[in-house]
């Protein structure tokens, strides 16, 4: 983007911004196909950008698709959800999820992320904590 094209700053309770972001970042990880999830990578994140939670910590646009991906080939038939609203100030939001089977409903994965935005309002920093996982 040039200067004349860069997106507005963020101001401290820009609720819009936070929704976006977290709408392009479920998008992302609902992404099947290896083109396809490419660009939602790149949609929602920035070129820094990060992913850390209990099972993965990786940087840049292939290590961010190669999360999601594996998520997919653990997961088959699932896909993200949002629970409940987006909660963001200063450029950091935070927001529950759950990862719910397509065929029945069941969400044997839950969990929240805080993410960070750059100031184009896409994802630079993603802090994700698992509250409900499968037993072996």
């Amino acid at each position: 983007m040039t200067a004349s094209q860069e997106a507005p700053a963020m101001t401290a309770h820009d609720s819009s911004a936070y929704e976006t972001a977290v709408a392009r970042y479920f998008e992302a990880w609902n992404t099947e196909g290896a083109e396809d999830l490419a660009k939602a990578v790149a949609a929602a994140w920035a070129e820094d950008g990060t992913y850390t939670d209990p099972l993965s910590d990786v940087a840049g646009y292939e290590s961010l698709a190669a999360v999601i991906a594996g998520a997919h080939e653990q997961f088959p038939g699932f896909q993200f959800k949002q629970i409940g609203a987006v909660d963001g100030h200063h450029g950091i939001a935070r927001f529950g999820w759950e990862l719910v089977s397509v065929a029945d409903g069941s969400a044997p994965v839950a969990g929240f992320d805080v993410i960070a935005l750059a100031d184009d309002g896409r994802i630079r920093r993603v802090y994700g904590f698992l509250d409900r996982v499968p037993t072996a």
